[in-house]
């Protein structure tokens, strides 16, 4: 995987379980080859950051290199693994016959990942505060 430093990845963090990943990968990661941007800030405008509607980069993870390269999905996964010193990993997500199987089920989890907002968030009591919460989930 070809990768010119750094690597913008813009994620989810209303997501319980994409929150617990970039958590893990902001503590291992190198700011100058990994930055994160999270498309459920207040600020964030998806069409004038990156071109792209929120409704797109909502359905798949998306991360895009220096030279503006665009990497989706299972790619933007083992690209941000790969940006954060974990090269077995990253390796692993680029293995063939791994693979063959791992995009199927990136498939199903980007489809499900809306309804997943019950799941426990790790930094809930931060998230709500004087009875307000910064991120607010629909039913």
């Amino acid at each position: 995987m070809n990768i010119q430093w750094p690597l913008t990845l813009f994620h989810d963090a209303a997501c319980p379980l994409c929150a617990r990943e970039i958590l893990f990968l902001r503590k291992h990661s190198d700011p100058t080859r990994l930055v994160l941007v999270d498309i459920s800030a207040v600020d964030f405008d998806a069409e004038e950051q990156t071109g792209r509607s929120l409704a797109v980069l909502q359905a798949k993870l998306h991360g895009q290199d220096a030279s503006g390269r665009w990497f989706i999905g299972l790619d933007a996964t083992q690209a941000s693994w790969l940006a954060s010193g974990f090269a077995k990993t990253a390796w692993l997500l680029g293995w063939t016959p791994l693979r063959w199987l791992l995009l199927p089920c990136y498939r199903v989890f980007a489809i499900l990942r809306p309804s997943l907002h019950w799941l426990p968030h790790p930094d809930a009591a931060a998230r709500c505060k004087k009875q307000r919460c910064k991120v607010n989930v629909e039913s």
